[in-house]
């Protein structure tokens, strides 16, 4: 049985499920770590097995028995390091989002044009086994034409620090953190639609509240309170050309009561929802019937989704699927994001032609 030898590019929290996965991938055979601390780089290196430890991701690429390699570094490096691993002729996975501008999006994408490797985006939420459940609900037409999905994430106190917090290696706050994920997920289920127009804010009122004592919530692990220069929340209305729209906020920090995870899409047939838990909701007999799926787990599951994430990536990479989130719908999700950013800033409602941003 051939296996895929995978090099493992950064070392941070996010990195042992991706560590994880390949362990228990009977076809992954986890050979290198690689990260600027050397000896955080020893430390998963021997809890996973991999035998080769690097602290500069060149000399991984360089070598010539990795076939493919897991990105996990800060957002500010994704693609640089995604064309280099590409032009070594290896195979990638890169956390999302794809990168920190659109600009680099498009080399990224030129990268594998060019390379004729696989790069698949870490859009973990579409590979959830109740993403998969209800996506055959929705190509069997029992949502109908979805027109309408409403998306939230919203942390009362949830601002990580660190490099999460600082614009210039992260690109930005919420919107890149977390909001990626559910606009992505969203549109994916609607079917991709082209983008037609966006209008969105973003707001840094309340900054990283350090302050709050009594209530813990995730630190990066360089967190740092005295830096925050992302902002605090965003929201955005997106217009699609088949008439379709996503309403989305994020935040890390809010006067809210409680944190808040929603995902819901209408369809003319019916209706769904994946967060906080698993519903499908449709009529018959002019009667309205709430559906809840016996499934394993009501709302994501983590764990379950990377191995899947993982799974399709070795199985890509042998030549026996295709990723389920392609470099095509990485470049979409920037041109989303970035618009996002730029109605905010200018104060104006983005326009798309044809899925060209027009300014």
């Amino acid at each position: 049985m051939r296996k895929v030898k995978i090099g493992v590019i950064g070392t941070g929290s996010i990195s042992d499920a991706h560590l994880q996965s390949y362990e228990q991938n009977d076809r992954a055979d986890l050979t290198s770590v690689c990260d600027l601390n050397e000896e955080r780089a020893r430390l998963k290196a021997k809890k996973y097995g991999a035998s080769k430890v690097y602290t500069d991701y060149r000399e991984l690429l360089h070598d010539d028995e990795i076939d493919a390699v897991s990105i996990c570094t800060w957002n500010n490096t994704h693609a640089e390091i995604a064309i280099a691993a590409l032009e070594n002729g290896k195979h990638v996975l890169v956390e999302k989002p794809l990168s920190k501008t659109l600009d680099e999006a498009l080399k990224v994408k030129q990268a594998v044009e060019n390379s004729g490797k696989i790069l698949q985006v870490g859009f973990v939420r579409r590979y959830d086994n109740n993403i998969h459940t209800l996506k055959k609900f929705i190509e069997n037409g029992d949502l109908g034409d979805i027109y309408y999905a409403k998306a939230s994430s919203l942390r009362r106190l949830g601002n990580p620090g660190g490099w999460f917090s600082d614009k210039d290696i992260s690109g930005g706050g919420p919107l890149l953190d977390v909001g990626v994920h559910i606009i992505d997920l969203c549109w994916y289920l609607m079917g991709r639609p082209k983008v037609k127009s966006i209008s969105g804010n973003t707001y840094s009122q309340l900054g990283n509240r350090s302050n709050i004592k009594n209530l813990s919530f995730y630190k990066a692990a360089d967190y740092d309170p005295a830096k925050n220069t992302v902002e605090d929340l965003a929201n955005a209305i997106i217009r699609f050309e088949n008439g379709a729209s996503l309403v989305v906020d994020v935040c890390y920090t809010l006067h809210a009561q409680k944190d808040e995870s929603i995902i819901k899409l209408y369809g003319d047939k019916g209706g769904a929802e994946i967060d906080p838990e698993f519903k499908i909701i449709t009529e018959k007999y002019n009667t309205i019937l709430n559906i809840t799926p016996q499934v394993d787990s009501a709302g994501f599951d983590f764990a379950s989704g990377f191995q899947n994430e993982i799974d399709c990536f070795i199985s890509s990479c042998l030549g026996e699927a295709v990723p389920l989130s392609s470099v095509d719908d990485g470049v979409e999700m920037m041109k989303i994001l970035t618009a996002i950013y730029e109605s905010s800033q200018k104060g104006i409602e983005i326009q798309f032609d044809k899925g060209k941003v027009q300014i």
